[in-house]
Parts: structure tokens; sequence; C-alpha cells
């Protein structure tokens, strides 16, 4: 078998397999309560997502700017409060998804919300920078009133009397979605493709003058944690990936953009969720323990020789657990010392 990425059907299969055994075995998503797994996942997020708009704080500044309120470097002005905003919004989302406010309707979505994180993301940035085209009418949570020149491939958002219209049909289709779950795959479209679909349609409608991407990306990820789905984070270094992908869902194919989405919900858990909702002795895949001194292919094999504690699934995944792997690293840092 030809080594490399996995085909997109088995990604898919993947993430259907871990999302299982995220329901099934470790009892689904973490709670607000579990505030540090939530606080690493939207720091990443606010570096990443705004990053891919053209703003260049690096991970530690966003961090210390969402932490402690620090302006670390000296980046312009406009660009702390791109990441203020993004954090802020992204901080309600995660809260709303979770343990949504008295007000919320029930739906999956409502315009409602698309507007309030608008409007979180971009307030404190709009303050010092406004787009300049922008009326008073079109400000942050209000939709736009200017028609927006064709994207870079060739697609053109709808004129603008039509947005409110469009918006609220697109909320209504994003509800509709939670009517096919919890199937793991519809039999027009795999999940991850229905979600490029919707991310994609929102970005074609383009309802706001400015910060389109940043709150199209927020409300992904806010559908996809009530879902009961790993947020997606989409990194910096994939931006031109990203952007071909979005192209070609232009044009009707979402296979490479519900592959993006699919690696990143599978990431995402491995990296975040599933090493804390487990705990120390409870059986996780080798991919969910991997750490700066061991990578995936290191455990594998080390569970291959029997010298960490593991186990095959019948669908040819190792497991263990954290208690193992710590274990392994003791015993094999024995073993360097007795070489010496």
């Amino acid at each position: 078998m030809a080594r490399g990425r996995p085909a997109r059907a088995m990604v898919y299969a993947r993430l259907d397999a871990a999302i299982a055994e995220l329901r099934n075995r470790l009892g689904g998503l973490p709670p607000k309560e579990s505030e540090f797994i939530w606080t690493d996942i939207w720091h990443l997020e606010a570096h990443h997502s705004t990053a891919l708009e053209g703003n260049t704080l690096v991970l530690r500044e966003v961090e210390a700017l969402l932490d402690q309120g620090r302006a670390v470097g000296a980046k312009p002005l406009k660009e702390y409060l791109e990441v203020t905003g993004y954090g802020d919004a992204a901080r309600w989302v995660y809260a709303q998804a979770l343990q949504p406010g008295d007000w919320h309707n029930g739906e999956l979505l409502s315009v409602h919300e698309v507007r309030q994180v608008h409007t979180r993301a971009m307030t404190p940035v709009w303050q010092v920078a406004p787009h300049p085209d922008a009326t008073e009418r079109e400000a942050p949570g209000m939709f736009r009133e200017h028609d927006v020149h064709p994207f870079s491939g060739g697609m053109k958002p709808p004129t603008w009397p039509l947005v409110p219209a469009m918006t609220q049909d697109w909320v209504q289709r994003v509800s509709r979605m939670a009517e096919t779950l919890p199937a793991p795959d519809p039999p027009q479209q795999r999940f991850p493709e229905l979600l490029a679909d919707l991310h994609n349609e929102f970005e074609r409608v383009h309802p706001f003058i400015d910060g389109n991407g940043r709150t199209g990306r927020l409300i992904l990820n806010l559908v996809l944690v009530r879902l009961g789905y790993p947020p997606v984070i989409i990194l910096k270094t994939q931006r031109d990936q990203y952007l071909a992908a979005m192209q070609k869902a232009d044009a009707g194919d979402f296979g490479p953009l519900g592959e993006i989405l699919a690696r990143a919900m599978y990431d995402n858990l491995n990296r975040f969720i599933v090493p804390n909702v487990a705990g120390p002795a409870r059986l996780v895949p080798l991919t969910a323990l991997t750490n700066s001194d061991f990578s995936i292919a290191a455990l594998r094999q080390a569970a291959q020789r029997g010298r960490l504690d593991a186990v095959q699934g019948a669908d040819g995944l190792w497991r263990s657990t954290r208690k193992a792997v710590d274990d392994y690293a003791r015993s094999k840092g024995q073993r360097q010392n007795t070489k010496r």
C-alpha cells in the first residue's frame, strides 16, 4: 500500500470512528466548566483565524494579550484589536454552544447569533480602523449595503438587497442539518462535505462589509460544538490550501474543503479533547497520547514490540493509556541510563 496522506474516504471514516468513541466511551465533549481545555482551543483559534486574514501576531503575543491584556511586541494597534475581538467572540461562541443563554430559541443557529458573533469579533478593531467604505448602517452586526467585487476566483457575491433574506435562508438550512444527524453518512453528502457546503455558502453570501471569514469560521464552530463535534482550526500554514478549496467549493466541489474540515476536527479532538477527558487510566487511540517525547510512529512501534502496554482493536487502531505511556517513558529512561 502506498505511503502518504490517507485517502479522503479514510479520513472521513477515521473521524466517524473517533467521534463515536468520544460519545460512547468518553462521555462527549468536556463541559463549559473545563475552562482550561476550551481556553487552549480559542487561543489557538484566535491566532490562526486572524492570521489567515493577514494578522502578524505570533501565538505567544496572542496568549499574553488574551490572558493578561498585555500588548507584547510592537505591532499596529489594529492587529491587537483584531485578536482581542476574535478572542471575545470565540469565548462567547463556546459558552453559548455548551450552555446557551435563556434567550436561545432552541434552534441550531439563529440570525441573531450570526449578528452577535460579528459584533463581538469586529467592534474593537472597528473603533480604530472601520472599513473605509462603510456607512453608519454597516457597523458590526449590521448587514452590508454595498455590492462586493467578485472574488479572486471569479465568484461574485449577491447584490446587497438580497443579503437579509439569503442569510435567513442559510440559517434555516443550517438548522435543518440537525435533522440528518446522528446518521453518520447522509446519502447525498458526507457530513464534512455538508459542512463545507454550508461554510462556503456563508462566505458566498458575504453578509457583512468586512469580517466575513472570521465570522464564518466562528459560526462553523458554534454549530459543530452544539452538535457534539470538536471545533475546527484552519492553520495559517493552510491558507493557500484553504482558499483553493473554497474556490473549488464555489464551483460545487466540496470534497477538498470537506477533507480540510475533517482533518481539523480529528486533530483538535486528539490534541485538546481526548487527552483531557480520558483520564490517566482510560484507553484512547495512540494519536491522543503523543507528546514532545513520543511521536505516533514511536508509540506504535513500542506497542508492536510489546514495550508499551497497549491493545489493538478490531478496527486496527492501537490504544493505550496516559499512565502506560508514562510508565514506558520511565522504563525507557532507565534502559538508557543502564547503557551509559
